[in-house]
């Protein structure tokens, strides 16, 4: 059966972005609404994924595509080729998932020496002929060929240079007949043939120069940054020319129903007369606001906007479009549900609730934790002393500091050795992607609110200013200027406010963001006095809080750490850990431990240790009122509470070269260190195995809860504790734990008088555990799937070792999309969280399960928890509101979920 991989515009809808890509698709919803659109056809992601499969095209392609463009010319009654009435067509990418700047384009296909001609006398104007030729040897030349930009660029400097112009538009016919005869030679020294006059053979080259660059090294770093599959490919749409180049009447834009900046409502975006559309996503000219489209043509300006209040109201979202006008006719080339900053999404989803467009539920469907995190950032200090050098546009909000850059390759090395950047340049270009995603700020000189670094940086989350018009930014020798004095070179500090397109020399201070605040506790949202953000991101949360199957727990050692978390909205603590309470002065007392020579010895240490041990549960169990405490017991890899055995070593050693035997302690604690010394000490004498080893640990530490439990009872409060055992991964260990613990229990409930009762349960982090959870579930009362430590077991390595060695190098080949430690690892430690939750309900379907590795706290992982069935996640008292929100969103999406890498 013969596959259809052409799909005229007029067939389709929008909801096919999968096979048609989302251009492809939007284009034919555009059509159905009977809005201008120019003829033409898309190519399905199926022949994009056929050709990187087969390495070439399918065989029906190029018979469908002739068909295709034979029905585009029958509408336009203009032939592709006909040197006296051409058909010139557009080549554009377009993914399912929006990939802004990242895939190729190809404009005014099917020009060549004779067609251009034809073109200048359809027009009545020789000069529009010759830009738009120049424009397809320099694009196909760049895209199709492979050829170096700058050479073309190069050729355009030096013609405006010697023609005394500052702009592409002021070059006369003359001028770009000499541009094209330049480009041809550098096209034919470059390649060795001449370009191609065929328009048909254009045509081909172009369509597989998008299939290529679906894998072009630009779009893997982007598809890696974003999570989106390698597999999905391209679409591409073949569209009939409109040229916004044609005359004074003419121009391109971008755009937005509403501000992607900050949400609010109007009219926003950017154009240029005489232009065609990459002109104004590349920022090579300072583009005009979109209201002044009113001042040039009026009639089109009053068309558009209406245009765009039907695609809001349709897509019932915040809408990006690309228009065209060509000599006073409006045309709609492509639109899209915009991308948005943080702010942005969460004011646009609770408006449209108020506009009745969408329910709530809908609203807390299209925020993300993701963005709610970023709205957590800090912002400068408006009190603090500041230096201004230049003032852009604010392309995308944020408070970002660091040091400047001039080219991507330095930012990434600066970002592999933690050193915060701004990446500065005249304008960006896909190229720019992994240094924009390096940097902590992008800030141009040129290019607006629609250019390439405004889009791109607002779908990453990153802070941008764009066209600071003051700003000469000279890339070559690494200065930026003003007034022609120097303000910065490579290695200085700027800051960027993307909230209002300042620039400061030197590091201005930062403070908390009002959202942090609120979510802290420190602003109520309920007493009217607040901002409009604030009051957004409350009702959201409100509703997830009222939505979410998941609780949210927090991982918190301290009673500042509880408290804090229970401001956050914290319904418990997933995780106190214990060893961090024997840092600083109390680890002499580990020390003291380990030294003991017998039990009467240990004895006294443990005594020490349980009135300190006490008072820290005390404080944490008070902060929490009613809500469940986890605590797990000691688990330090035990080398952390010794000396280095290298240093010991050393220190006694020159004390014997010296005469001197040392300190008795000093031997001793040597000879101590050089008994437990352990090749790998992660995998050694901890957890369980310490609590086993050490008799009476464990057993302290269980008199330290439950004594402190009943002071809190006394005191009038209502504790919950669970116990947590660390590293088990047999029912015997927990078995023998157990005993010591119950008996533990029962001395001192005869002690205290009143009626003390903990759950036991387990930490599940070692794939065996996981894989034994039955058995495990007939002790155990509980398990908390400890991520941290099961990511590490399962994949052989440790966090430090991914996040200071091989990690960049597997991201970049794609074999790790993001760190595991990091999202969880559902195919893999995912896979046995849910063989450990689903044999151990098995066995015991009352058992609690939780997760409190950090993973808790990633929204992404989150939906995999909710997914497999646990009934809560922990994390750190920060990403608390973060979890609260993402596990809401968790129960509306679940029918849509799938487990993915």
């Amino acid at each position: 059966m013969t596959s259809t991989y052409v799909h005229p515009f007029r067939e389709g809808s929008k909801d096919e972005r999968a096979l048609l890509g989302g251009k492809g698709a939007n284009l034919a919803e555009m059509t159905r609404l009977g809005l201008p659109v120019p003829p033409g056809f898309t190519i399905t992601t199926d022949a994009c994924r056929y050709y990187m499969h087969e390495g070439e095209n399918p065989p029906e392609l190029a018979a469908q595509v002739a068909t295709a463009l034979g029905e585009v010319e029958r509408d336009l009654g203009r032939a592709f080729g006909d040197p006296a009435d051409p058909l010139l067509v557009s080549v554009r990418s377009g993914a399912a998932m929006s990939m802004p700047g990242m895939l190729e384009t190809v404009l005014n296909v099917g020009l060549n020496d004779e067609t251009v001609r034809g073109l200048a006398e359809r027009s009545g104007s020789e000069r529009f002929a010759q830009d738009s030729y120049r424009r397809l040897l320099q694009m196909f030349g760049r895209t199709v060929q492979g050829i170096e930009g700058e050479r073309f660029e190069e050729v355009m400097d030096r013609t405006k240079a010697e023609r005394g112009v500052a702009t592409d538009v002021e070059l006369t016919a003359e001028d770009l007949r000499g541009v094209v005869e330049q480009f041809q030679r550098i096209i034919a020294e470059e390649t060795g043939a001449p370009f191609p006059q065929d328009p048909r053979e254009q045509l081909r080259q172009s369509i597989r120069a998008v299939f290529d660059s679906w894998n072009a090294p630009r779009a893997i770093i982007y598809r890696n940054a974003e999570r989106i599959s390698h597999e999905m490919g391209t679409a591409v749409t073949v569209c009939s020319m409109v040229f916004g180049n044609l005359d004074d009447r003419s121009a391109t834009g971008v755009a937005f129903t509403r501000d992607p900046a900050t949400g609010q409502g109007g009219v926003y975006g950017d154009f240029l007369v005489n232009a065609q559309g990459e002109d104004v996503v590349a920022g090579i000219r300072n583009t005009r606001s979109l209201p002044e489209l009113g001042e040039v043509v009026p009639e089109v300006y009053a068309e558009l906007t209406g245009i765009m209040e039907t695609l809001e109201g349709h897509y019932r979202d915040l809408c990006d479009i690309e228009f065209t006008v060509e000599s006073g006719h409006l045309w709609m080339l492509q639109t899209r549900v915009g991308k948005r900053t943080a702010a942005a999404a969460f004011r646009i989803a609770t408006t449209l609730v108020d506009e009745g467009v969408i329910d709530e539920d809908e609203a807390l469907r299209r925020v993300s934790g993701e963005q709610l995190t970023r709205l957590m950032f800090p912002r400068f200090d408006d009190h603090a002393e500041r230096e201004l050098v230049a003032r852009g546009l604010n392309a995308s909000p944020g408070a970002a500091v660091g040091e400047v850059v001039f080219d991507s390759e330095s930012a990434i090395t600066q970002q592999h050795e933690g050193v915060a950047t701004i990446l500065v340049r005249r304008e960006t270009n896909p190229e720019d992607l992994g240094g924009m995603l390096a940097a902590d700020g992008v800030l141009t000189s040129r290019g607006g609110k629609t250019s390439h670094a405004a889009v791109v940086a607002r779908g990453l989350g990153k802070t941008c200013v764009c066209g600071a018009e003051s700003l000469e930014v000279d890339e070559k020798n690494k200065v930026i200027r003003s007034g022609g004095e120097v303000i910065a070179r490579e290695g200085d500090l700027l800051s960027i406010d993307g909230s209002t397109g300042e620039v400061f020399r030197g590091e201005v201070p930062v403070v908390p963001s009002e959202v942090a605040q609120y979510l802290a506790g420190e602003v109520d949202a309920e007493g009217g006095d607040v901002s409009d953000l604030v009051a957004s991101v409350h009702r959201l949360m409100t509703v997830a809080d009222r939505t979410r199957r998941l609780r949210v727990r927090a991982n918190a050692d301290t009673a500042e750490d509880a408290a804090r978390a229970r401001a956050m909205g914290a319904e418990g603590i997933g995780l106190v850990r214990t060893e961090h309470m024997f840092l600083g002065p109390r680890r002499k007392h580990v020390e003291d431990l380990v030294l003991a020579a017998d039990d009467e010895e240990r004895q006294a240490v443990l005594e020490r240790l349980l009135p300190m041990q006490r008072d820290d549960f005390v404080g944490i169990l008070e902060a929490m009122g009613t809500h469940p405490v986890t605590i797990r017991l000691l688990d330090p890899p035990l080398h952390e509470f010794l000396p280095d055995i290298t240093d010991l070593s050393v220190k006694v050693a020159r004390s014997e070269e010296r005469g001197k035997k040392g300190s008795k302690r000093d031997r001793r604690v040597l000879a101590a260190v050089r008994r437990l010394h352990e090749q790998n000490p992660m995998l050694g004498l901890r957890g369980v195995r310490l609590g086993l080893t050490i008799p009476g640990l464990y057993g302290m530490q269980t008199r330290a809860i439950l004594e402190a439990e009943a002071h809190v009872r006394r005191a009038g409060g209502e504790p919950h504790v669970e116990i947590m055992i660390p590293l088990v991964s047999s029912i015997r260990e927990l078995l023998e734990i157990k005993r010591e613990l119950d008996a533990v229990r029962e001395e001192v409930v005869g002690e205290v008088g009143l009626d003390l009762d903990f759950r036991i349960g387990t930490m599940i982090e070692l794939p065996r555990a996981a894989l034994r959870a039955d058995e495990i579930a007939e002790v155990a009362e509980f398990f908390s799937f400890g991520t941290n430590d099961l990511t590490q077991t399962t994949w052989g390595f440790s966090r430090d070792d991914v996040e200071a060695g091989f990690f960049f190098t597997y991201k970049d080949r794609g074999i790790l999309l993001t760190s595991p430690f990091e999202s969880i690892d559902q195919y893999g430690v995912g896979e046995l969280v849910r063989i450990g939750a689903e044999r151990g309900r098995r066995t015991n379907p009352r058992l609690k399960l939780g997760v409190c590795g950090e993973h808790g706290g990633d929204p992404d992982s989150i939906h995999f928890f909710h997914h497999v069935g646990l009934d809560y996640v922990s994390c750190s008292p920060f990403r608390v509101p973060v979890a609260r929100l993402e596990a809401g969103r968790a129960t509306l999406l679940e029918d849509e979920f799938e487990p993915h890498h």
